[in-house]
């Protein structure tokens, strides 16, 4: 199959993604990595990853959780280096697998207690060391294979954020992590193969699917949001850890 067919909808997820409806922006490597060396498929989407980013940004710039970003942007832009160190050693396939795991692990936690009827647990707050543990995880998931979304989620949905509060935090969150990614990835020569005419048409379908992402998080209701966000989890955790699986068995 020609990647073209899978970019452009990969391009729209990711946007979509960056309006509210975060982790199916996470699906979009491993979509076009069905096609194409993954490693290809993250550097060419990092730029519609970075624009849609600051979309995002303008769209919730009123609402963030202020506690969270003073935690979380420092563990994350560490979990950054320490991939930039560790990505010639650390084979892929485990980090998949571990991303996968701590997604999986979530929703089953989440809805075995629904069905159940197990009451909920308080929500929790904002704290240092779970908040640079999971972030740190996050930005080392973010540099390898832009899957940051089940360990900010881990952390982040416990805390039941109001729905616009949830994603303007993963917003600016996201859009620091993915600016810090360059100089790794030019470094690394990331970007020399890439096809640069196809850039300005995926970004431009990845802010189309920005505004999509935000009407939808606009008028799903608070516990409908919730739940997308978790079955979108739950997608992207198998998806991963099905990837990671299949590289362990046939590297």
């Amino acid at each position: 199959m020609d990647p073209i067919y899978l970019l452009y909808p990969a391009a729209l997820m990711v946007g979509t993604a960056k309006g509210g409806l975060s982790s199916i922006g996470s699906l979009a490597v491993p979509l076009v990595a069905l096609v194409m060396n993954p490693v290809t498929a993250a550097a060419l989407l990092l730029p519609v990853y970075i624009v849609t980013d600051w979309v995002s940004v303008a769209l919730y710039r009123r609402h963030y959780s202020a506690p969270n970003l003073k935690v979380m942007i420092p563990g994350m832009l560490a979990g950054v280096a320490l991939a930039t160190l560790m990505v010639t050693i650390a084979p892929e396939a485990l980090l998949l697998i571990l991303t996968g795991m701590i997604g999986l692990w979530y929703c089953l936690r989440s809805w075995g207690r629904a069905l159940l009827k197990r009451p909920e647990p308080n929500a929790t707050r904002p704290a240092l060391i779970p908040g640079l543990g999971w972030s740190l995880l996050a930005g080392v998931a973010s540099y390898i294979t832009h899957s940051a979304g089940p360990p900010t989620q881990a952390y982040l949905l416990p805390q039941r954020l109001p729905k616009l509060e949830f994603a303007g935090t993963i917003a600016l969150c996201f859009a620091v992590v993915n600016l810090s990614k360059l100089p790794g990835y030019w470094l690394a020569g990331q970007f020399d193969a890439l096809d640069w005419a196809l850039l300005p048409g995926l970004v431009a379908t990845g802010v189309a699917g920005t505004a999509l992402g935000r009407w939808l998080t606009g008028v799903l209701p608070q516990a409908a949001y919730v739940r997308v966000i978790e079955a979108l989890l739950l997608l992207l955790s198998v998806i991963l850890l099905t990837k990671g699986i299949t590289g362990l068995i046939q590297p």
